[in-house]
């Protein structure tokens, strides 16, 4: 059926481009849901008005933020080559893309960390400290539970967003389905390669839409 809907389709290529997609958005995703979530609660706690309030070093790392989440990604990538080539010894492959994604997603991440933590009562926050609990406490018994739905939408906008980058960076050579929309589709006229690829990049922003929308669901406690 697939061959007759895309003849210039090759399927073992097709499969291949698709998991490496998955690979890059999953392993990147891991690690911007760290990074953003480590990011995002400093930022909260060193603002103004918060626990750890401490204006130099949320001002310092509110600008680092802002500067590499302004950055455009084609451009990050290539600015990041040095350090791509130091961390993984080469500039192309799905394994060579995830410095460029992980740096690009995870301080656009940390904003959306930071935004749901302030969504968190402060009558909650002050009615732990008041008890005796100490920052660990109150990050990871309420701040992180309370601010759920926040934290679980923001990561699923950040995913969807992760599986754009990684169609950019197909183009320049990390594989996935960018690449081979470009390279198969594109450069050999092939449409329907093209057409494929654009499908099968929109079922996965479906998929991670639909997953993300229920686990905010089930972290609703309204």
């Amino acid at each position: 059926m697939i061959e007759l809907l895309f003849p210039n389709l090759r399927i073992d290529q097709f499969w291949k481009a698709t998991v490496d997609t998955l690979y890059m958005t999953g392993l990147a995703g891991t690690a911007t849901f760290v990074l953003g979530l480590l990011v995002g609660t400093i930022l909260f706690l060193t603002s103004p008005g918060q626990l750890l309030a401490n204006r130099v070093v949320y001002g310092a790392l509110s600008l680092a933020t802002n500067i590499f989440r302004s950055i455009p990604f084609i451009i990050l990538i290539v600015l990041l080559i040095p350090v791509t080539r130091f961390l993984v010894g080469r500039m192309l492959g799905v394994n060579a893309a995830l410095p460029a994604l992980v740096v690009g997603a995870a301080p656009f991440y940390a904003r959306l960390v930071e935004i749901a933590f302030r969504e968190v009562s402060k009558g909650v926050i002050e009615a732990t400290r008041s008890m005796g609990g100490g920052i660990g406490t109150i990050i990871f018994k309420v701040l992180i539970p309370e601010a759920g739905p926040g934290l679980a939408s923001g990561l699923t906008v950040t995913l969807i967003s992760l599986v754009g980058y990684t169609a950019m960076a197909g183009v320049i050579g990390a594989g996935g389905l960018g690449h081979l929309a470009y390279l198969e589709g594109f450069q050999r006229n092939n449409g329907d390669v093209t057409l494929a690829a654009t499908g099968m990049v929109l079922v996965i922003v479906f998929a991670i839409q639909f997953v993300g929308d229920l686990a905010t669901r089930k972290l609703d406690k309204r």
